[in-house]
């Protein structure tokens, strides 16, 4: 295992705070002279984890786990859960072994699934500051990405008159035909959200991410009721039963691999939701290339895609994913297609 600090381009703002550099776990699963790589990044909010606590959860576990083989996904996620490893830690083990068996069969991981390497192009992110600031980090992420989707951060300073000042000098700062997202990640109170979403509704956004906290889930019914956009859950939802419970809340969810712990909670997700009749996304927090290319082995299986976090490294630690048609495409490698630099 191999914990690296990793600096980020710009430093991301959000309504929890702000962040220059992260620090990922990267694992190695061995068996028949094959190795799969995973790996880990931070999760900061209801259940924090970082690396050192990820490196601290496989590693009181690499003892039980010695006696299973990489192909044995399920018994290895079954093992992590007993043991009380962490979803960060059991992403990074389960991206893997699902490296390793791609590597195994010779196969890209898409392949393996039945999927195809395509999927809607990804959003890229603008983070909370001045109006000033958000239009002229605007036109620089999409220069420097080729994006067409810009999602925005909302929830600073000021309340909600301030987000619609940030909302609009965003709005000002995209090419014609861009799709503009929010995602206030808990950030507003009810009533603040309330408006706050029929004001976007107005604006000519998408959809809304998560606008009140994973812990007031009880005031969804009223959000909900009311919303003239489409409100997808991200901090509420980790896994398929978190889905199945408030799916009648929202109109999608949002899935993520350091949340639910792994390709294989992700799929359970997925099809949970796509069962519901809601829609489906798949994001990220600060993972490299590494990770991306897990969740883009999956893309195929989302209406929207949220995989941009490893644009913003720099260095990124691996190399995976290429950006095509505006969005991560695996590659048509065995495994997830990644090589650490």
């Amino acid at each position: 295992m191999t914990r690296l600090t990793i600096r980020r381009r710009r430093a991301l703002r959000i309504s929890r705070g702000v962040s220059g550099t992260t620090e990922n776990l990267f694992v190695e699963v061995r068996a028949g002279g094959i190795a799969g790589i995973g790996e880990a990044a931070p999760v900061g909010y209801r259940d924090p984890q970082d690396a050192e606590s990820a490196e601290r959860e496989i590693g009181a576990a690499a003892p039980s786990l010695a006696s299973l083989q990489p192909c044995q996904m399920s018994a290895v996620e079954a093992l992590l859960k007993e043991g009380g490893v962490r979803s960060a830690a059991r992403a990074a083990i389960n991206i893997a072994c699902y490296d390793w068996l791609g590597k195994r069969a010779g196969l890209p991981v898409y392949r393996l699934l039945g999927l195809e390497p395509k999927a809607p192009p990804t959003s890229v992110t603008v983070g909370i500051n001045t109006p000033e600031v958000v239009a002229e980090e605007t036109a620089r992420i999409l220069a420097e990405t080729g994006g067409r989707v810009l999602k925005v951060k909302l929830g600073g300073e000021g309340g909600i008159e301030a987000d619609k000042e940030r909302f609009l000098a965003a709005r000002g700062a995209v090419p014609d035909g861009a799709a503009l997202r929010v995602d206030a990640n808990g950030a507003w109170g009810v009533s603040d959200a309330v408006l706050m979403i029929a004001w976007l509704a107005e604006q000519g956004c998408e959809y809304v991410e998560q606008p009140i906290s994973h812990e007031a889930d009880d005031e969804l019914p009223h959000i909900y009721e009311k919303r003239r956009l489409p409100i997808l859950l991200d901090e509420s939802v980790w896994t398929a039963h978190d889905a199945a419970r408030l799916g009648r809340l929202c109109d999608g969810v949002n899935v993520k691999l350091m949340k639910c712990g792994g390709i294989s909670e992700a799929l359970r997700i997925v099809h949970t939701v796509k069962a519901m009749g809601l829609k489906t996304m798949i994001g990220c927090f600060g993972e490299s290339s590494l990770a991306i290319s897990a969740g883009a082995a999956i893309s195929a299986l989302f209406d929207y895609v949220d995989l941009d976090s490893h644009l913003n490294l720099d260095p990124d630690p691996a190399e995976g994913a290429e950006m095509v048609d505006g969005g991560p495409r695996p590659r048509d490698l065995p495994g997830i297609g990644v090589r650490m630099r």
